[in-house]
């Protein structure tokens, strides 16, 4: 039997939903999923310029998960970007931090 899987912490809920290209493709218009994770993963890194160990600690997961989260979600919108697919920003497994406190009873900080 698997290990159950631990939540992943997000700061809140995407501002959009969703990125649509302002032309269709030749091909016709598809669509790209990125986890709320991934995009959370994306933020902290690419937006806030944190490393990946502090980030991983923020999304309560190991460093290894957060990579493999972080690569992902960045594979996701390249494809999206470069085949001008819809990008959906839902789903996931992941649960919001406790309400003013961190990891380890810190301040939580930063807003999504």
């Amino acid at each position: 039997m698997p290990r159950p899987r631990k939540p992943r912490f997000v700061q809140g809920h995407p501002i959009v939903e969703a990125f649509v290209p302002s032309t269709t493709p030749p091909w016709g218009r598809k669509e790209a999923f990125l986890t709320i994770e991934g995009l959370e993963a994306i933020r902290l890194i690419d937006f806030q310029g944190m490393d990946q160990e502090t980030a991983a600690k923020m999304m309560n997961v190991s460093r290894q998960t957060f990579g493999r989260i972080l690569a992902e979600a960045r594979a996701i919108v390249a494809d999206a970007l470069v085949m001008g697919k819809i990008l959906r920003i839902e789903g996931g497994h992941f649960d919001m931090p406790p309400r003013g406190r961190g990891r380890h009873g810190r301040g939580w900080g930063g807003r999504f």
